[in-house]
């Protein structure tokens, strides 16, 4: 891992300090949103504001997530010299043999790309989608290229008062995904904490976090589907007791419905999910598992969520299957993220 300049420490430092009067009620704010509150677009049309090859590249793919601190002095327009400046960073380390086992007989290709129109309020910075590619070190210009890792730094739909509260050389993607070998993308996280004064760390997703995702890829089944809603649960026993929980798609729908038939007789706003309709949700499905099992899955925690939506895992690994749900899924993670941030 490459330290951190005496000048970046410094950095931080200052935007520590000029953050630091507002963070306690930001903090509160957010929380807040994560686990009371969840808005739903009503219509998203990220099919035709966002290139579909870029969105191919966030689909059908299983990211390792973390939370990375706003970026200091990062500038669209230097989208090209930062892939420079990152590829001289891994040849030099491959030299010293730090950039793992691809790096042994290749050389690399960086890209930086700008995701548009992923956005959902004026707040939000524009994503950025990372690829790397290895080549053959005297290989020539049409040679063949292979992407060995790839990344995006996002946020969609952030809280606007703590985004508006960061001095103007900070921009804030708090969302970081990785694909590829561990050694490159700690390859990745140091040049960009050396070059703009930022932090990772590693964002895990909680029980609450889970629960909310099973609630949301459920609602965008807006057709039947045939893959099973499947969540696995562990249970504080000795020894430990795993437990694997599929539900019929239709039986979730169905199960959805009549929670948002409650929302309608309650005459609650349409587009917002909040934590009793979560909770009527969960309650139903678990009552559901109850029936058939003697087991208490609400004794236990929640590990892996499973839909035709996508899969996550509390270790904050996730694959997003289907691009219906994706800002609604990216909502989500940054709000985590951005909680991690504080």
């Amino acid at each position: 891992m490459v330290p951190v300049s005496r000048k970046s420490r410094s950095c931080r430092q200052s935007y520590q300090s000029l953050t630091t009067p507002s963070r306690l009620c930001l903090t509160r704010a957010l929380t807040s949103l994560l686990h009371t509150t969840r808005r739903v677009p009503k219509s998203d049309n990220i099919l035709e504001n966002v290139d579909p090859r870029q969105l191919a590249s966030l689909l059908k793919t299983e990211w390792q997530l973390s939370y990375v601190t706003p970026l200091h002095r990062f500038h669209y327009t230097q989208l090209k010299s930062y892939a420079r400046q990152l590829s001289a960073f891994m040849a030099a380390e491959k030299q010293q043999g730090l950039a793992g086992e691809e790096g042994a007989t290749l050389g690399f290709r960086v890209s930086f790309s700008v995701v548009h129109g992923l956005v959902q309020t004026d707040s939000d910075a524009e994503s950025i989608l990372i690829h790397i590619y290895s080549k053959p070190l005297f290989g020539g210009q049409d040679e063949h290229q292979k992407a060995v890792w790839r990344g995006w730094l996002s946020c969609v739909n952030s809280n606007p008062e703590y985004i508006n509260s960061f001095p103007k050389e900070f921009i804030s993607l708090p969302l970081f995904g990785s694909s590829g070998p561990e050694a490159l993308s700690a390859l990745i996280k140091s040049w960009f904490q050396e070059n703009f004064d930022c932090c990772f760390g590693p964002l895990e997703l909680d029980h609450t976090s889970l629960e909310w995702l099973v609630a949301l890829w459920t609602n965008c089944h807006m057709e039947s589907d045939s893959k099973q809603l499947k969540m696995i649960w562990t249970l504080p026993v000795e020894p430990l007791l795993h437990v694997t929980y599929a539900v019929n798609p239709a039986d979730a729908w169905a199960l959805w419905c009549s929670v948002k038939r409650d929302r309608a007789e309650e005459e609650k706003e349409d587009n917002v999910i909040d934590k009793e309709d979560l909770t009527r949700f969960m309650k139903g499905l678990l009552c559901h598992f109850n029936r058939h099992f003697r087991v208490d899955l609400s004794a236990g925690s929640l590990n892996l969520v499973s839909t035709a939506m996508g899969t996550a895992k509390c270790s904050g690994r996730i694959k997003i299957s289907n691009s219906k749900c994706l800002t609604t899924t990216l909502t989500l993670l940054t709000e985590c993220a951005l909680l991690k941030v504080q």
